[in-house]
């Protein structure tokens, strides 16, 4: 797709057909992602309670490191989108080249911190006396790998951002198909254990950041990168991290939150901690639905802005809140009805059974409003919108969670870990519904420019 026929696609095409264009590369590859570590925990599953909680304790490091790539990428992908919007290919391009190489100079740096201080990161992330030792032997092969977790997020959404959504979907759909193909092999083949499953991860996302790579090389892509176009700049890093900190401060919450999560958890047992681990990866199957759809969203919204065609910036949110709130109620109705069913995939303990489906009912609770908050979040990164987006993203995961996952469980013991993701959950949704109305006022009062024929 060349410049022209993605101005097309962007500026003239109907709103539900360019939305689902784009969005449904990637959801299929997040879906893919999701389904890979469902799959990881089924096979991790099998080595028992103890390696699933070591696991779980791991994730939020993993989601840390996705945290920085998505600053990069959503960051660099926002500024680029708006910079296509308005036919400055150049520019795009040497914002995008810079975006590529600082993300890469940074996974370097992040990858000797974590060697160093491996230990100290997965006790944060609570990581008890009898989990810690799987922890590390799962952890310290993940590290090695972090430069290509980074990678694959910043080029993933640089693709995304230019319209490329199906290179994106092969590169993310290749590297967690071929995880769900070693998984078995390096657990059970070659007796690897716990380590085995993250073996398996790193050789994955290596290859699919070579073919990522190829995708810019080979020049199939609408932006090319070089060397030569390595121009950082006090603009280009000001409008990269002034959407980039906002996402990485939201991820990173998560992460953190997940730490949170899992310390709330640890005085009722390694089941608890495994059950929270199982259920956040069961739930993360219809969350990165919505995500994805996100990121078919956000390039849309941004071009458009960034172009003056409001008519169809306020279709294209109008389209997206409908399709993403049918398809969170319809989830809702679904893990609701068959929590029991679904948890016993996972687990046989009747502990971890037990707890999980109380925990699974309770995170369901107001997802039906789930893609009403992903969708206005998603629009201020696009509208490059930093202060709102910033909110945003403190809310749910930090200036709700953290005071609730402190001190409901004082009072509510185990239920109150379960039920501070709810109770987040809600605050922010009431927020984001005050933020939604400014944000239409403002964009009502834009004179909309005239799509070309």
């Amino acid at each position: 797709m060349n410049n022209q026929e993605r101005a097309k696609l962007m500026g003239q095409e109907k709103i539900p057909k360019v939305l689902m264009k784009l969005a449904l590369p990637a959801i299929i590859g997040m879906m893919v992602s999701a389904i890979y570590n469902l799959v990881d925990t089924l096979f991790v599953s099998m080595l028992g309670t103890i390696a699933i909680s070591a696991v779980s304790v791991v994730y939020p490091m993993f989601m840390l490191l996705s945290a920085i790539g998505l600053m990069f990428g959503i960051g660099g992908a926002s500024f680029v989108s708006r910079l296509l919007g308005k036919d400055n290919k150049e520019k795009a391009e040497e914002v995008a080249t810079t975006t590529v190489l600082t993300s890469a100079g940074t996974s370097i740096l992040v990858t000797i911190f974590l060697i160093v201080f491996l230990q100290p990161v997965l006790k944060m992330f609570g990581a008890t006396p009898d989990i810690m030792p799987s922890a590390l032997s799962y952890g310290r092969v993940l590290v090695f790998g972090s430069a290509f977790t980074i990678l694959n997020m910043t080029f993933n959404n640089l693709l995304r951002a230019e319209g490329s959504a199906k290179y994106s979907m092969i590169g993310l759909s290749l590297g967690a198909v071929l995880n769900i193909i070693l998984d078995p092999i390096f657990i059970f083949v070659f007796d690897f254990g716990v380590s085995g499953a993250a073996i398996a991860t790193v050789i994955s996302q290596a290859i699919s950041t070579v073919v990522l790579i190829s995708f810019f090389l080979r020049k199939k892509t609408v932006i090319h990168l070089s060397l030569k176009k390595f121009k950082p700049s006090t603009e280009t890093y000001s409008e990269l991290f002034k959407i980039g900190i906002p996402t990485f401060i939201r991820q990173f919450l998560m992460s953190f939150s997940m730490g949170l999560l899992n310390t709330a958890a640890s005085p009722y047992g390694a089941e608890a901690i495994a059950s929270l681990g199982i259920v956040t990866k069961v739930f993360s199957l219809v969350a990165m639905v919505i995500f994805g759809y996100a990121q078919g969203f956000q390039p849309v919204a941004g071009y458009n802005y960034g172009a003056g065609y409001t008519d169809r910036l306020k279709e294209a949110i109008r389209f997206s809140l409908i399709v993403t709130s049918i398809f969170c109620t319809v989830s809702t109705l679904v893990y609701f009805t068959f929590t029991p069913q679904i948890i016993s995939i996972f687990s046989s303990d009747p502990k971890v059974v037990e707890i999980s489906i109380r925990a699974m009912r309770a995170m369901v609770l107001f997802f039906p409003l789930f893609g009403f908050q992903t969708v206005y979040g998603t629009l201020f990164q696009a509208l490059g919108k930093g202060k709102e987006a910033a909110t945003l993203s403190l809310s749910r995961q930090g200036i709700f969670f953290i005071p609730a996952i402190l001190i409901l469980p004082q009072v509510f013991q185990l239920d109150g870990v379960l039920f501070a993701q709810p109770f987040a959950d809600l605050c922010t949704i009431l927020l984001t519904a005050v933020l939604a109305i400014r944000v239409h006022k403002e964009i009502n009062q834009i004179s909309p420019v005239e799509v070309a024929a």
